[in-house]
């Protein structure tokens, strides 16, 4: 017997299929690599909108000129090379004027935090020239670039950049796609990124706001904060001349955090340039400068200033600007 089967309408597969699609999540088109696990963190994170957010990020360009910047860092230069461009007669002078013109505020918050004015004042006279020069890269565009297409540090700006997609609208100084800062993603006159915007900087004229790029109060505020938050000890040193003799043995160091008593590295060949409390917590700090190897004791406040920027070459700058512009100060108020 010859068994006939029914044959089956043509749309009937389509039916069967089309309600397990259904239950497939769609996958979400994205500009930058990354992009759609990075908006979904962030709508996990914080409940903003997805749709937002990738407008925001669909915004944002690759841009070489800032991948070729952060491969050629000055921080790579020798210190002869290094201090010549920060430490100069203009930048002392202006530095000067500034904490005359600012003096009052800045005193007033270098006592609220326990950290020196002048190295308030350093620090935005190296990152910024005194607000002059705070960056002219779009902050989405360096922050997507570095953490979505620089494998060497992605790990570190993707951190960033989530962060600046997270952050209160009250945090930054205007609409996030509209900041601009340094080629790597840094804001204001002090240069915050923002994890730093996020842990140290500070509303100080209680406006509702964190503006880092209009506000002295905050700025000033924020910087005395971030070095109170890593340790500043006031009226501590910062760093002095070592002056090695012949059997001087080699020391080896990993970063700036003091290791040894002063006393230590005396027994070993090392002998301060001024009077120094033999017990005093150092570590040494061996320059290449313009007469030959510069060596120096530094200590913790030393150490504060490269949680700033890490490069020893970079807080020896804003240590000797410092230096240079309270001495400055002195004679000008000695002189009036």
């Amino acid at each position: 017997m010859t068994v006939i089967r029914a044959s089956r309408p043509a749309g009937f597969l389509a039916a069967l299929i089309a309600p397990l699609l259904l239950c497939v999540a769609p996958v979400s088109a994205q500009t930058h690599p990354g992009q759609a696990a990075l908006v979904q963190e962030v709508v996990r994170d914080t409940g903003k909108d997805a749709a937002t957010l990738n407008a925001l990020l669909d915004g944002a360009k690759r841009q070489q000129s800032i991948l070729d910047a952060i491969s050629r860092p000055a921080e790579a230069k020798p210190w002869r090379d290094y201090r010549p461009i920060f430490v100069t007669d203009k930048r002392i002078n202006d530095g000067i004027a500034f904490y005359r013109e600012h003096r009052d505020l800045l005193q007033r918050i270098g006592t609220q935090y326990g950290v020196d004015p002048s190295y308030i004042v350093a620090i935005v006279g190296v990152e910024t020239s005194y607000g002059r020069n705070t960056g002219s890269y779009k902050v989405l565009d360096a922050l997507v670039t570095l953490g979505l297409y620089y494998p060497p540090r992605a790990k570190f700006f993707r951190e960033q950049l989530k962060e600046l997609l997270e952050m209160p609208a009250n945090h930054l100084a205007g609409p996030l796609d509209t900041l601009t800062g340094s080629y790597a993603g840094a804001q204001g006159w002090g240069q915050f990124m923002p994890t730093s915007i996020r842990d140290f900087a500070v509303d100080a004229d209680h406006d509702g706001r964190i503006d880092l790029q209009g506000s002295l109060p905050d700025i000033f505020a924020s910087v005395a904060n971030y070095f109170a938050g890593h340790g500043w000890v006031s009226g501590e040193p910062v760093a002095a001349r070592a002056q090695p003799d012949a059997s001087a043995r080699p020391i080896t160091i990993k970063d700036s955090r003091p290791q040894w008593p002063l006393e230590q590295l005396e027994a070993w060949g090392y002998a301060p340039l001024q009077s120094l409390p033999p017990a005093q917590m150092t570590t040494l700090q061996t320059l290449d400068g313009v007469n030959g190897p510069e060596y120096w004791f530094t200590f913790q406040n030393f150490y504060v200033i490269t949680r700033y920027n890490r490069s020893p070459l970079y807080a020896m700058s804003v240590h000797q600007l410092a230096q240079a512009i309270a001495a400055g100060v002195g004679q000008v108020d000695s002189a009036r």
